[in-house]
């Protein structure tokens, strides 16, 4: 039997993240227990708050299990008070997550090997009898919007000094650990080519789809550019909505239909024309490393992004363009010319980056357990 696996992340089954996605396929060689948090985003006074907080309070006096997965999987949500804003706050979190979590680790015939991608678990760190902790860096929390980011990037920092190794999901990534005196193992993102190639229905003309979470990184001038030179068809933008530009809404040509399951994304794709990624040109956005880059790839049609640092790797197997002018004019000749076949080639390599291998490496990596101090004597 291998180690037991302890991990911190967004909630299980609540949308496909990478550490799903890499867990979900190490559950018939480790037992699992993961924990579902409060998330990040300070709470506001709303409706989305409200949905989101009722989910919570159903999650707590509910026992949560994982349909069709490995009963290997233990699925904990510990209740938890939603803010980390004040000291009292963080005292009271760190109460609240021992006194859940250490009961279940004291059954544990063997510590687990403790697995955060959030930096929430600063205070709990020298509390939990684990073999040893691993930072999986999948994103700059200190740069999202709708964070409490001053916060997060103070609890970064612990996690960052406190943990045994480190994983970083992008190359910006890792030199932004590096900057911080730690080295970090690169592990980039992977897709199911399988899944993103099946489903497939015919495209409906001049139909050009984004899928994600609709938030403040989403270029408005971009989409208006494209908007205004669209003569026919629709631009398709499915996603749950955080704090979206009300203009995006008020938009010709633009839908958006909410959000979808994920099961349900390959035949989105199947009837796009084109798919988009508008990002604008942020801090948190040259951070990320968006798990759908490799899905639009997977499914065989033309991808227009922005020129960002996660993109530039595929570039030849894409259009990366740097303004709205050029972001239109080229979703408009994509429309008309469809996938290039030199770009079509470029995508071979995407059989590289199956999740089954990338979740070899992360197995492997997670085993680790030396401080790597950059610097040090």
């Amino acid at each position: 039997m291998n180690s037991p696996l302890l991990i911190f992340a967004d909630d299980w089954g609540r949308h496909p993240s990478s550490c799903q996605h890499l867990v979900g396929r190490l559950l018939d060689r480790h037992a699992v227990t993961w924990v579902n948090t409060i998330g990040t985003r300070t709470p506001k006074f709303d409706l989305a708050t409200v949905k989101r907080g009722l989910g919570k309070v159903r999650q707590w006096f509910h026992k949560q299990d994982a349909p069709g997965e490995s009963p290997k999987i233990d699925i904990v949500n510990p209740r938890m008070w939603p803010w980390f804003t004040r000291k009292m706050d963080r005292r009271l979190n760190r109460k609240l997550l021992v006194n859940s979590l250490r009961p279940i680790l004291d059954q544990m015939t063997e510590p687990p090997i403790a697995v955060t991608a959030l930096p929430l678990v600063a205070d709990i760190m020298d509390d939990l009898p684990v073999k040893h902790w691993i930072y999986y860096c999948v994103d700059d929390f200190s740069e999202w919007p709708g964070l409490d980011r001053a916060v997060l990037k103070k609890m970064e920092r612990i996690v960052v000094d406190r943990a045994e190794g480190l994983i970083a999901v992008s190359e910006h990534l890792q030199d932004r650990l590096r900057r911080m005196g730690r080295a970090a193992e690169l592990l980039t993102h992977g897709v199911d080519l399988e899944f993103w190639r099946t489903n497939a229905v015919p495209a409906t003309p001049s139909r050009i789809v984004f899928w994600g979470v609709l938030d403040r990184r989403m270029d408005t001038a971009w989409v208006r550019a494209l908007s205004e030179r669209l003569t026919e068809g629709t631009i398709v933008l499915v996603g749950p909505e955080q704090d979206v530009d009300p203009q995006l809404k008020r938009l010709p040509n633009v839908e958006m239909p909410g959000p979808v399951a994920f099961e349900e994304l390959p035949v989105i794709a199947s009837t796009a024309s084109v798919l988009i990624m508008p990002y604008a040109n942020l801090p948190v956005t040259r951070a990320m490393q968006p798990l759908k880059l490799k899905e639009y790839l997977a499914t065989g049609k033309p991808v227009v992004v922005r020129d960002l640092p996660a993109t530039r790797d595929w570039a030849d197997a894409l259009d990366a363009v740097s303004n709205a002018e050029s972001f239109a004019e080229r979703v408009i000749e994509r429309l008309k010319t469809a996938l290039p076949e030199v770009q079509a080639r470029a995508r071979v390599r995407l059989a590289d980056s199956s999740w089954n291998a990338k979740a070899r490496l992360f197995e492997s990596m997670i085993e680790m357990h030396q401080p790597t101090l950059i610097g040090s004597a």
